[in-house]
């Protein structure tokens, strides 16, 4: 039985608890006056306490970076299972749409490269890109090098895959089908006519550079729609690779050309031809970089886009 001390002790402790309540409300809020005060007041006490746990910076620095490599990796091996999986439906002897042309192949890639921007957002997918926005300043420089990792890793990846879905037919293409244009499933090389290194090297830094310089405008415009963002680039891609790219193969991303050319090296494919390594480094692994650079300066210096 409860007896009247023990109701009275009890109203003294929630009392006090209140008062301590009240005490640590006021400091946090600063001084209130009238009814306003006492409103807050109550609102604050009726309130259920809940543990709000905390994480150091270093703990969501941390998080935030795995979620971003993540993207890139997963975006950047979704664009070239499309873009890969497109030419060996091409050339492959035993495909369904083999001989279907460039025109196809272009519209491929540009649908592709949509769908990875629909799915994972504004993501670079491409080192000369992420190098870019370094510059303008959307990816911090810190964040670089571990971009472009995961983006290589994500193009060797997708090749990988890639092969895996049309293994049969590599397999059925053995000593059917020309190893040169085996090997151009994987990475962009010109033809025996086109092949001038200088002028192929100004080639891709001059569409890497209308390629990122409207991608950073088409950006700057649609804001965080990441609809339009897809659609602006997927049309962007398909007029630089119809008007641009005869002769290059318009890689204009590192890990679009040298990720699968890596795979490439490395998978199980009969009758391999060489790998044309001297213009794979110099043409889509140095080009880009340049078109980058020139992209980011002409976009805010010239035509002033802020970001």
């Amino acid at each position: 039985m409860k007896t009247a001390a023990d109701k009275r002790s009890r109203e003294q402790t929630t009392s006090n608890v209140c008062e301590q309540l009240h005490g640590n409300w006021a400091r946090e809020m600063g001084a209130k006056k009238g009814c306003e005060a006492e409103r807050g007041w109550q609102s604050y006490a009726a309130a259920p306490v809940r543990f709000h746990p905390t994480f150091s910076p270093l703990h969501r620095d941390r998080t935030f970076m795995i979620e971003h490599l993540f993207a890139e990796f997963a975006s950047t091996a979704l664009m070239i299972v499309f873009g890969v999986g497109v030419h060996c439906d091409e050339t492959l002897k035993g495909s369904k749409y083999r001989g279907s042309g460039h025109m196809f192949a272009i519209t491929t890639w540009s649908f592709g490269i949509s769908v990875c921007l629909f799915i994972f957002g504004g993501v670079c997918m491409n080192p000369a890109m992420a190098l870019c926005q370094s510059i303008v300043g959307l990816v911090p420089w810190s964040s670089l090098v571990p971009y472009v990792i995961a983006e290589m890793l994500g193009g060797i990846a997708g090749a990988c895959m890639a092969w895996f879905i049309y293994a049969d037919d590599f397999k059925a293409s053995e000593f059917e089908v020309d190893p040169v244009a085996i090997r151009n499933i994987f990475s962009t090389n010109p033809t025996t006519e086109s092949y001038n290194l200088p002028r192929n090297f100004a080639i891709e830094a001059f569409d890497t550079f209308v390629f990122l310089t409207g991608i950073l405008c088409i950006a700057a415009n649609v804001g965080e729609n990441t609809m339009m963002l897809g659609i602006g680039v997927g049309l962007l891609v398909w007029a630089v690779g119809m008007g641009l790219g005869g002769v290059t193969g318009f890689a204009m991303n590192q890990a679009r050309d040298l990720g699968p050319r890596i795979a490439y090296q490395i998978l199980p494919i009969a009758n391999k031809t060489d790998n044309n390594w001297k213009y794979g480094l110099l043409v889509p692994g140095i080009a880009p970089f340049v078109g980058a650079i020139a992209a980011a300066l002409f976009t805010t210096l010239v035509l002033g886009v802020t970001f």
